[in-house]
């Protein structure tokens, strides 16, 4: 039995990047083996464990074979008899095809470059150097999720470029159908690890480079990506969202707010199967970002009446979220992170000022003086309306 270290953690370790997680492949191994060493097994399509300490991810090494349409469609073989050199040939790009055997390895997992003997029979540092985004195999084309992941690998590493005949492959995937076969699922996970990264943009221009986008964000990719202006402004959007550290929510609701109507979002959102947070902001942001950006010139009752609409007072943190969404969006190329610094203050020191209201002894009060009902939502309500008067006035 040999084991080695695979994929992002030698990668990582090899461009002097922080390593996250590790995995480890298993050669000349059964389960029952694995087993009988306290690892748990884990893997429902996979033979994949976990050791009974750290709690990482161990694989069989194993070999794939397409055997239907789309990406379910695998026959897997896992045996003692797989080499690391097989099972190193299944994997998508050749920066993720290195191993290092344990042997050579720290205590903690980690490793020197200059100390160690790496296993690379597809060139993987050769490309890491090149800066390179390479297909191990044509085997590449049995999954069309690798499309999603050679472009959430560009907004990864900006620097790195696809290798032409890697982008022609995943083209020549796209026209046969295989982006089509992605589950809505699949999609969303992608895309929002894809989002997450330091430059999504280049998620999106990968995905219109190989004619991708179209078939999977069909309502967002009006026009080819590289010849639509706007598209560019929304996706330069998306990269000042990530320099801020933004969350999810604020990423994909920066995406979306350049799309032409209500409609159209809300269709994406069902396509993608966006979560509620995330598609609840897009669509709130869609509605009501141009009233944030023109909110220095609103009185007391357009203020209020724009916290009210937002649902400010029940979700304070979704309302922060669209004033940092429209903040990032009110310039054509999101280049100025503090657009809008004074009309989130004020529309923060709005909300704070209607929060502070002490609804349960007006409530009290005015029921007290024979108020029910509406009487007693509007009681509530000119009283918020006084306490950002105070503000608006100012």
């Amino acid at each position: 039995m040999e084991i080695y270290l695979v994929g992002g953690a030698v990668r990582d370790t090899l461009l002097g990047l922080p390593v996250k997680d590790r995995d480890w492949v298993v050669v000349g191994a059964s389960p029952q083996q694995l087993v009988a060493r306290g690892f748990v097994p884990v893997g429902k399509d996979f033979p994949v464990f976990l050791h009974p300490a750290s709690k990482e991810e161990y694989a069989l090494a194993r070999t794939e074979r397409n055997s239907a349409p789309g990406y379910k469609g695998f026959t897997i073989h896992a045996a003692p008899d797989v080499t690391l050199e097989q099972d190193l040939a299944r994997r998508d790009l050749t920066i993720n095809a290195i191993a290092v055997s344990q042997r050579q390895l720290a205590v903690d997992g980690s490793f020197d470059p200059a100390r160690v003997t790496l296993d690379d029979p597809h060139h993987g540092q050769r490309d890491l150097q090149q800066r390179v985004l390479r297909h191990v195999t044509d085997a590449f084309h049995d999954d069309p999720v690798r499309i999603l992941r050679v472009a959430r690998f560009a907004a990864r590493f900006n620097d790195f470029q696809v290798a032409d005949e890697t982008l022609a492959l995943m083209r020549s995937m796209v026209a046969n159908g295989e982006a089509d076969a992605l589950v809505a699922e699949r999609v969303w996970q992608e895309l929002a690890r894809g989002l997450m990264e330091d430059t999504p943009s280049r998620m999106l221009q990968v995905l219109a480079d190989c004619d991708a986008l179209v078939h999977l964000l069909p309502e967002w990719a009006e026009t080819h990506f590289s010849q639509n202006t706007n598209a560019q402004h929304h996706a330069r959007w998306v990269d000042q969202a990530a320099r801020a550290r933004a969350p999810l929510e604020v990423r994909f609701a920066c995406l979306c707010r350049g799309m032409a109507d209500v409609a159209r979002l809300g269709a994406l959102c069902a396509r993608v199967r966006a979560p509620n947070d995330c598609r609840d902001l897009a669509l709130l942001a869609q509605r009501e970002s141009a009233a944030v950006e023109n909110s220095g010139t609103l009185d007391a009752p357009g203020l209020i009446g724009l916290i009210e609409r937002c649902d400010a007072l029940r979700k304070p943190s979704r309302f922060d979220a669209l004033l940092q969404v429209s903040a990032i969006t009110a310039s054509p190329g999101g280049s100025s992170p503090d657009a809008l610094y004074a009309p989130r203050q004020r529309l923060r020191a709005a909300l704070s000022a209607a929060q502070a209201v002490p609804t349960d002894t007006i409530a009290r009060q005015a029921m007290v003086d024979g108020k029910t009902g509406p009487q007693v939502g509007a009681a509530i309500h000119a009283a918020r309306m006084a306490a950002v008067a105070l503000i608006a006035d100012h």
